[in-house]
């Protein structure tokens, strides 16, 4: 079965900084393509970011330049640094999974960026 879990959200000020983390059991993450998705209320879920199996990455232009993805094969984690954090970036933020068609998600975690 797969778990995904996410910690790190939270509250902080505009130009602040959030760390989160995705840790993922019944799945390898190195295998997946593993993203973090955001969805405001009364918006659509959105990419944030992803990093496929080689490692590459790719972000919303919304975020580049402040956010970085990246994966430690080791404990089986995903993190996303949040830095210079914008109120328009307050939104729950899911850790995705895919493997070919099979997707999984986390359960989400609240970030809060107050102006």
């Amino acid at each position: 079965q797969v778990e995904l879990v996410e910690s790190g959200g939270g509250l902080v000020q505009a130009g602040g900084s959030l760390g989160l983390s995705c840790a993922a059991s019944g799945i390898t993450v190195s295998d997946n393509t593993m993203g973090w998705y955001r969805q405001a209320p009364g918006k659509q879920r959105e990419l944030v970011a992803r990093i496929n199996t080689g490692g590459n990455t790719n972000y919303a232009d919304s975020v580049k330049g402040r956010f970085t993805i990246s994966r430690d094969n080791a404990k089986n984690t995903v993190y996303l640094q949040m830095n210079s954090l914008k109120p328009e970036d307050t939104a729950v933020y899911y850790c995705n999974a895919r493997y070919y068609t099979v997707v999984s998600w986390g359960q989400g975690t609240q970030v809060t960026v107050s102006s």
